[in-house]
C-alpha cells in the first residue's frame, strides 16, 4: 500500500497509473454523493437513523411497515431531487470519454452518474435505482417522480393500476435477492480490470464488497479514495483520505497535462 505520502505525490501516482493502463474500472458508494448532499444511510443523522430498517419480507408481508417504508422513501426523494453530480462523478465521466473507463459499478440508487454524463450502458447499479418504482406482481414501472406525487392520497400505501400489486422503489431492499447480471457483470469487469478506482465505500455490504478485493485477487492495481478505513485498505496501491472532489479533480488535470 502507498503511504500517505503528500497529496501531490499521490495524485501523481495515481494520474500515472491511469494512464499507463487501458482497461479502468471505478466502483463507488454512498461516499462519492455525500459531497452533493446526499445523505450516507449509515452517517449519524442519517436516514436508518430516523426510521427503522424495513426488510423485503417485511414489506410483503406488513402493511404497516410498508406504509413506513414509503415514508421514509418520500424523504429521501426530496432530498435526492435536490442533489447533483459533483466534481467526482464529473471526472469519472469524462475518464470515460477519454477512453480509460470501461466499468462504473456502483452501490448509490441517486442516478447522479448518468447526470453527470457517464453512459447508461457502462453503469453497473448493483442496489437498483430510486428514480423507478415497480409492481412486485406484474412488473410495470413507473418514474419514481409519479408515485411519490400520490403518496399522501394513498395513505403511503400505492398499489399498481393493473394488477393492484405493492408497488416498490426498484431499489435492492434487505433480503431482497441481488439482481443477477448486474452481479456477472460486475465481477466480469473486475475480473478483467487493470485499475480499479474505489471512491466512497465502507465495503461492508456483501456481496458488493467482495467485488474491490475480486479484482486484487485477478491482479488490478488499486486506488481508494474514501474517508475512513476499510477493512480492506492494505489492498491499496495509493490511497487517498481527502475528499473524492478533490482527488478526481486533480488526478483527471494531470492526465490532461
Amino acid at each position: 500500500m502507498d503511504d500517505m505520502s503528500s497529496f501531490e505525490e499521490r495524485c501523481r501516482n495515481a494520474a500515472r497509473l491511469i494512464d499507463g493502463h487501458s482497461s479502468i474500472m471505478a466502483f463507488t458508494g454512498a461516499g462519492i454523493s455525500t459531497e452533493s448532499g446526499v445523505s450516507d444511510f449509515r452517517s449519524p443523522g442519517g436516514v436508518w437513523e430516523r426510521y427503522r430498517m424495513v426488510t423485503y419480507q417485511e414489506f410483503i408481508a406488513d402493511r404497516d411497515a410498508r406504509k413506513g417504508y414509503w415514508r421514509m422513501k418520500s424523504e429521501l426523494f426530496r432530498e435526492l431531487s435536490n442533489a447533483k453530480p459533483n466534481a467526482a462523478h464529473i471526472a469519472l465521466a469524462a475518464l470515460e470519454r477519454i477512453g480509460k473507463l470501461k466499468c462504473l459499478v456502483t452501490q448509490n440508487i441517486d442516478g447522479l452518474h448518468q447526470d453527470a454524463g457517464s453512459s447508461p450502458g457502462l453503469v453497473i447499479e448493483l442496489h437498483g435505482t430510486n428514480r423507478e418504482a415497480v409492481c412486485l406482481s406484474c412488473s410495470k414501472r413507473w418514474p419514481i417522480g409519479v408515485v411519490n406525487s400520490i403518496l399522501e392520497e394513498v395513505d403511503f400505501e400505492p398499489l399498481c393500476d393493473e394488477c393492484n400489486g405493492f408497488i416498490k422503489p426498484a431499489t435492492v431492499s434487505f433480503g431482497q435477492a441481488m439482481p443477477e447480471e448486474e452481479m456477472v457483470k460486475a465481477f466480469r469487469c473486475a475480473q478483467e480490470s487493470e485499475v480499479l478506482i474505489m471512491i466512497g465505500s465502507s465495503l461492508q455490504v456483501e456481496p458488493a464488497a467482495s467485488i474491490p478485493r475480486f479484482a486484487a485477487e485477478n491482479g488490478s492495481k488499486m486506488i481508494y479514495v474514501n474517508r475512513t478505513e476499510t477493512a480492506s485498505d492494505h489492498l491499496a496501491d495509493i490511497l487517498f483520505r481527502e475528499s473524492a472532489g478533490k482527488v478526481m479533480s486533480r488526478v483527471l488535470e494531470l492526465l490532461n497535462d
